[in-house]
């Protein structure tokens, strides 16, 4: 229960896939311009990188290995995310209408999002078993959503703010993503395992 404790705060808060390995960042930069779209956009990320990192955790130790074929290790990892991708496009289009069109271009984006391949290469590479992998995979997807959300939610006040005509839009955006990940560094010398006495 420990060594889960540890997986989940360091995923989430230390080592951020967003804001401490700097993935998937064209969901990020695309979906926060309003907080309801990056909630929603987060949500879809938590599902598909837990998914993702329990069937490519399955994947990986039940074919991949068995067969000899770890090699193809990356491109198996794209069709399990493309799928799972295709999966809850088809619920959220279905389901809310509206959060698919705000969604846009970027849910289908989520197949690409290094983010989501990198949990799932990352728990293959750490030799998590497959709960620690599914904890891996939520608390990154987590870890991705909060600075996402957070992200949006700094945006939604620069809209009121004066701010100088070359400094909006993008490159506003790189400096506010900046500072996040500045303040996310504060994680860093965080010891988990000493924290909660492993």
């Amino acid at each position: 229960m420990k060594q889960l404790l540890v997986i989940m705060f360091s995923q989430a808060l230390i080592n951020n896939y967003m804001l401490s390995r700097i993935l998937g960042t064209c969901p990020f930069i695309g979906v926060s311009q309003q907080f309801e779209t990056a909630t929603g956009m987060s949500l879809a990320v938590v599902f598909v990188m837990t998914m993702a990192s329990v069937i490519t955790w399955l994947v990986q130790h039940f074919i991949l290995n068995p067969l000899g074929m770890a090699y193809l290790q990356t491109v198996s990892f794209i069709l399990v995310i493309a799928a799972l991708v295709q999966l809850i496009e088809m619920v959220i289009k279905k389901n809310s209408p509206g959060l698919y069109r705000a969604l846009g271009i970027y849910l289908p984006l989520i197949t690409t999002n290094c983010a989501v391949l990198g949990v799932a290469i990352i728990n293959i590479s750490s030799n998590y078993n497959l709960i620690e992998s599914a904890v891996s995979g939520a608390a990154g997807g987590l870890g991705w959503g909060l600075a996402i959300m957070l992200f949006a939610a700094i945006r939604e006040r620069q809209r009121l703010a004066p701010i100088s005509e070359a400094m909006q839009g993008f490159p506003i955006a790189l400096v506010t993503t900046g500072l996040l990940a500045m303040a996310f560094l504060g994680f860093s010398g965080f010891d988990v395992a000493r924290f909660i006495g492993l």
